[in-house]
């Protein structure tokens, strides 16, 4: 029997219980059957709220991308100087994963490289998260300089992460992002301003 909930509640159910089933096991084996009974409520009641697994995977990639640019904007803007809001955007992108494993997978796994409209929702994401970052910059000669090292960015971020995810996350993600930070920081601070 499922516990009543309003429709937002429900939705916010639903989307977390998809986020754990598709990042762990998958976009193609995760089923709305498995779905229905893992939230604890009937598949019309999944279909009220998602038409498809589609949609629902690509409210997933949604709710995960904003929700990991409101841990970082909300990290960064409680910073006190530049070299913090460094430190403080890659600690909370990497808190984010270390608490959520599955969301990760599902914004940079299989499903997100090999699907058109999946890869562009995961790109959209990057791309926000890119602007966010951007806001940030001191450095760059231009708007258009500052989103491309930004860019620069967040791939660095990825790309540790994606070696981190590998080896089961056996890196503090705390050392992790001090590592990153001070790389990003150090490298940014040798840009010429040409």
């Amino acid at each position: 029997m499922s516990i009543r909930l309003s429709a937002p509640e429900r939705r916010k159910q639903l989307l977390s219980v998809a986020v754990d089933s598709f990042g762990v096991q998958g976009y193609h084996i995760t089923t709305m059957n498995r779905l229905a009974q893992a939230a604890g409520v009937t598949k019309p009641v999944l279909y009220q709220h998602f038409r498809s697994k589609r949609e629902l995977y690509l409210a997933v990639l949604s709710d995960v991308g904003e929700r990991l640019r409101e841990v970082i904007a909300q990290a960064t803007s409680n910073a006190t100087t530049p070299h913090e809001q460094v430190e403080a955007g890659f600690g909370a992108y990497f808190g984010f994963f270390a608490n959520e494993p599955p969301s990760f997978q599902v914004l940079f796994g299989d499903a997100a490289r090999n699907d058109a409209e999946f890869a562009a929702v995961s790109h959209r994401v990057e791309a926000e998260l890119a602007d966010t970052i951007a806001e940030l910059m001191t450095v760059g000669k231009s708007s258009e300089d500052r989103r491309l090292l930004a860019f620069g960015i967040v791939g660095l971020a990825e790309g540790s992460s994606r070696y981190w995810v590998a080896r089961g996350l056996d890196i503090d993600p705390h050392v992790l992002a001090k590592r990153m930070a001070d790389l990003a920081w150090y490298g940014l601070r040798g840009v010429p301003a040409r």
